[in-house]
């Protein structure tokens, strides 16, 4: 019977089994470890392509932008020229004006 079984042997017949359980709780959590690390790379790749898209899209936007005030810029610059082209007194005591104002301005 069982009863008259040494100790030792009993211990070593439950061995097996606990170590089979060890090595197949050992092996799912290794698979489980691979599932969530193949989940995180794909959510990061997934990140990843929506900062690369809206980089892109800001990108376009900065450069319409860009582009738009470089137009504005140069159109004012034109009609600055034009204005004191055709205003050429008027233009000189709007300048001293604006220059007596800013040396006011910074003198105090």
């Amino acid at each position: 019977m069982e009863e008259n079984r040494d100790p030792q042997e009993a211990t070593d017949s439950a061995k097996g089994p606990v170590k089979a359980a060890a090595d197949d709780f050992k092996a799912a959590a290794s698979a489980k470890a691979e599932e969530i690390r193949r989940a995180a790379e794909k959510k990061a790749e997934e990140l990843r392509q929506a900062a690369q898209s809206k980089a892109h899209e800001f990108s376009g936007m900065a450069g319409s932008a860009w582009t738009d005030a470089r137009s504005k810029a140069k159109t004012w610059q034109s009609k600055g020229e034009a204005y004191v082209r055709e205003n050429p007194t008027k233009s000189i005591f709007i300048a001293l004006g604006l220059g007596f104002f800013v040396g006011l301005m910074f003198r105090k």
